[in-house]
């Protein structure tokens, strides 16, 4: 456990990328497989399940320091991380020996817990974390079947709170605080899943290509697994799994000064889910892009997909399709949210697969050919009954004798329910991750409006302590409604003089939130919007991020809700 401490303070105390990669390899190197396997899956974003109610950390750091409930949480915001906070706040060992714990903890505690420090990450996450939160899933579950009374409730809160207490004792500061990172899932640390398989790749010798290949789909930490994953012959195949996604960046400004737009073809990009549809050993396995698998959400794809044939392996986007039209991602993230969707659901949310790549034909890996040819065979394949009830669809292409024509054409996106256009390089082949000049996406225009800054929270991490998650309103009438949630587009400048303007103009608190004046301005760009019942405006808005501060305006100039509804009767009517 200290040797992954010790990798996190080295990965987040440094920005340089050959400093990070160095970190991680040294780390592999001395790593134990079981080790090596956890610290694998925890740096490429995985969490543990099932996770610890935050109550039941709050609860804990309050008994372990011995503070009231309101300093812990105003300790909290101002901190604006919980796992750093619990773990400054309590009490535990140090290199010199063992601290004394607080007088007032329960003597209550389990006698099963080992005596002494676990020496490895692999047995604090066996002997520690997941009894913990096992203990902790399955009171919840009990909860919920029964009617506990609300003394029970609290005596069980208290329980698991002073267990964790009895955790925090065994371990020092940095490693109490990596420990409540993995407890939150909330371990972030700067590495991409790109970084984190070059060091592994540079120490083990396997391509990070391959590398990558190897990890997709779901795997569970294990000696074993690591082992299978850096041996130079990879014996752990399964025909479930999918390939690592290629994936685009924006199109750069004055890209098209530099380039032809005729060594590249064009398709509409869709706000859906990415995915990819793989047809192997007469089964079919839909995974997202998050390498979930989404058995069961999408029945009508995989009835439709029994008509292909085995071995092949489709990139593309599962779309909300009603009607001939695209539905809002919105509808579309209900049946995302079952796992087993009624008859009703079905009717009201149909899905198609819009398929637009073909990886793998016949068994064999095509990655490696031009995406002309690919796209050609895609056009090429007897889909036979598969598209019986069109629940599989081919996409669209597109190609521009001029740039001119090309955003003429992306501009009309919005008729089409779609977000922009790809653009993806004749010869480009299907590479792992982002790679620069293979794909890109050039969006559609947003959506602007001037609203006024209603009410803010601090943020976490970097921010930690400083007001820069706000809510803005829009005029209706005479009153303002709150409308979006923003929290990036500022400069750290800017955020300054803002906390500093909302420590002095708050009206009223309500916990973490603070209501201020009506006065600041702000220039919001979102993609898209549609109408809500869930939302106070009645209208949704997606990606909302802060595109200028509009210091020229007051308040009484924002915009008003009308011209939002405005907007969206238009996007109806031209859709």
């Amino acid at each position: 456990m200290r040797e992954f401490a010790q990798l996190y303070q080295r990965l987040d105390e440094t920005t340089k990328t050959n400093d990070k990669v160095l970190a991680m390899r040294d780390y592999f190197s001395q790593a134990s497989g079981s080790d090596a396997a956890y610290a694998l899956y925890f740096l490429l974003g995985n969490k543990l399940k099932p996770s610890l109610p935050t109550r039941i950390i709050r609860r804990a750091a309050r008994l372990g320091a011995e503070v009231p409930e309101w300093l812990f949480e105003e300790t909290y915001q101002w901190v604006g991380d919980l796992a750093e906070t619990a773990a400054a706040m309590v009490k535990g060992r140090s290199h010199g020996g063992q601290e004394s714990l607080p007088d007032t903890l329960p003597d209550t505690l389990p006698d099963t817990l080992p005596d002494t420090l676990p020496e490895t990450l692999s047995e604090t996450i066996a002997e520690r974390l997941l009894p913990l939160l096992r203990s902790a899933s399955g009171t919840q579950r009990s909860t919920r079947k029964s009617s506990l009374s609300s003394d029970r409730r609290l005596e069980i809160d208290e329980a698991l709170a002073s267990t964790l207490v009895e955790l925090w004792s065994r371990y020092d500061l940095l490693e109490r605080f990596v420990f409540n990172k993995l407890l939150t899932g909330n371990l972030r640390v700067g590495v991409s899943a790109k970084l984190v398989t070059k060091a592994l790749s540079q120490w083990c010798g396997v391509p990070s290509e391959e590398l990558s290949h190897r990890m997709m789909g779901e795997w569970e930490p294990s000696e074993t697994f690591f082992k299978q994953l850096v041996a130079p012959e990879y014996s752990g195949s399964s025909p479930a799994k999918p390939y690592p996604f290629c994936l685009a960046h924006p199109l750069p400004q004055g890209y098209s000064e530099e380039n032809s737009v005729v060594d590249f073809l064009a398709e509409w990009k869709w706000d859906g889910i990415r995915a990819q549809l793989v047809r192997r050993a007469g089964r079919t396995y839909l995974w997202s892009r998050g390498e979930e698998l989404l058995e069961g959400r999408f029945p009508e794809i995989e009835l439709a997909a029994e008509g292909l044939p085995d071995g092949l392996v489709l990139d593309g986007e599962v779309l909300g399709y009603r009607d001939g039209v695209p539905l809002a991602f919105t509808l579309l993230q209900r049946r995302i949210q079952r796992r087993k969707p009624g008859v009703k659901l079905l009717g009201e949310v149909p899905v198609v697969f819009i398929a637009f790549d073909v990886l793998e034909h016949e068994g064999k890996d095509l990655r490696q050919e031009a995406y002309e040819q690919r796209r050609r065979l895609l056009e090429s394949l007897d889909w036979g009954v598969a598209c019986v009830g069109q629940a599989l669809r081919i996409s669209e292409v597109f190609s521009f004798s001029d740039w001119g024509s090309l955003f003429q054409k992306r501009d009309t996106a919005r008729e089409h329910g779609s977000e922009g256009l790809m653009l993806k390089h004749r010869q480009g082949r299907y590479d792992v991750g982002r790679v620069t000049g293979t794909w890109w996406k050039s969006k559609v225009t947003p959506y602007t409006v001037d609203a006024v800054l209603v009410y803010a929270q601090r943020g976490h991490g970097r921010r930690a302590g400083m007001f820069s998650d706000y809510t803005f309103a829009l005029w209706e009438e005479d009153r303002l409604v709150p409308f979006a949630k923003a929290y990036s587009g500022l400069s750290d400048q800017e955020i300054v003089r803002v906390d500093r303007w909302i420590k002095e103009n708050t009206q009223k608190k309500f916990g973490p939130v603070h209501e201020v004046l009506a006065h600041l301005v702000m220039e919001l760009a979102f993609e898209n919007l549609q109408e809500s019942s869930r939302h106070k405006s009645g209208i949704a808005v997606r990606f909302p991020r802060i595109v200028r501060w509009r210091e020229d305006k007051q308040a009484r100039d924002a915009d008003r809700l009308e011209d939002i509804r405005r907007m969206l009767k238009g996007k109806g009517e031209s859709g």
